[in-house]
């Protein structure tokens, strides 16, 4: 490799682990804000707490800045043990990239029965209509149900016998169609009418699924996008981490001793 080709392959490397820690900061900043902001989402799955948007991002955001910081002080201080850890840290990553995704797609079918499961049991018995704040299961369970139109899990079933109503056949009035609230046959309270034609027919869970598929082509650029990101680091990682132990001061760098 030249000089002039080591340098532009130092620098652009050096800036692209830049550009990582800026955005890791920003995913970290906002993994942050919303385990103080939307604490409550948690509770949507009582038994899967760690796997919530606000530790995803705190996990991603902190795994990005370490990233970046070996991937910088390497190239810039043309250390090749900072070099071969950022080279060590990303293939780990891009290997469980590999396994995870490959483990939803093969029990894709059991995750999704698993996570109905789970979020049923947190809407029988986590459910608390005396609960009112920003971050409880009420406020959130009607965001989710007037933002999709639907009601309950897989149906407004799921409402049934809970643990805040356990004798009666209620569901909140955020499962009520537009306009149903107002409806002679809803009385006071739509979602305590009994009334199903006034509900919403569909679960959650489809919607939420309708709405993640539609932007599945989104996700698959992404996906991409970082993919190609980590292959770039590694194939610059290597470059570096082979020419700076027998840098010379002539024209040329060499990845291999000369007697």
């Amino acid at each position: 490799m030249t000089k002039s080709g080591y340098t532009c392959v130092r620098h652009i490397f050096c800036w692209l682990n830049v550009i990582l820690w800026i955005t890791g900061c920003g995913i970290l900043g906002v993994g942050i804000w919303l385990r103080i902001s939307y604490e409550g989402y948690t509770n949507l799955l009582p038994q899967y707490a760690l796997l919530s948007a606000d530790s995803l991002a705190i996990v991603v955001g902190a795994i990005g800045v370490v990233l970046a910081f070996f991937g910088c002080c390497g190239s810039w201080f043309q250390s090749r043990c900072m070099l071969i850890t950022y080279f060590a840290l990303v293939v780990f990553i891009f290997m469980s990239e590999f396994l995870m995704g490959s483990v939803a797609f093969v029990f894709r079918e059991g995750i999704g029965h698993v996570l109905k499961e789970e979020l049923t049991n947190g809407l029988k018995h986590h459910y608390n209509i005396t609960a009112h704040g920003p971050n409880s299961l009420v406020t959130i369970w009607d965001h989710l149900q007037s933002e999709f139109h639907c009601c309950g899990i897989r149906d407004y079933v799921d409402w049934y016998l809970i643990d805040a109503w356990p004798d009666q056949k209620w569901v909140p009035d955020s499962c009520c169609l537009p306009g149903a609230e107002h409806s002679v046959f809803a009385g006071d309270h739509c979602g305590q009418s009994g009334n199903q034609d006034l509900w919403y027919a569909k679960g959650c869970s489809d919607q939420i699924h309708m709405w993640f598929m539609q932007r599945l082509h989104i996700i698959g650029i992404v996906g991409l996008v970082v993919a190609f990101i980590q292959l770039f680091g590694l194939i610059c990682s290597m470059l570096l981490f082979c020419t700076v132990k027998h840098k010379r001061t002539s024209h040329s760098y060499k990845s291999y001793d000369t007697n």
